[in-house]
């Protein structure tokens, strides 16, 4: 994965199975921390297509990381 990350550009669109596989969290618990304001919303060029930037991903990791390491874990 790191070796594709590596060539994957910021901007690279990704869906929730992408999003899923990435993160190791469940689509449905995905969907559930969008709901709940604990996970970036996607934006959605149609009804049922649903989309993140590689960007916006890494971001959030970034974003739980730190609180974690504030929360001294």
């Amino acid at each position: 994965m790191e070796t594709e990350l590596k060539e994957m550009h910021p901007k690279q669109l990704m869906r929730i199975d992408d999003v899923s596989k990435f993160t190791t969290l469940a689509k449905s618990t995905i969907n559930l921390w969008i709901a709940t304001g604990r996970f970036p919303k996607p934006f959605a060029p149609s009804e049922t297509v649903k989309l993140w930037t590689l960007e916006q991903i890494l971001q959030w990791i970034d974003e739980q990381q730190q609180k974690d390491e504030q929360n001294g874990n």
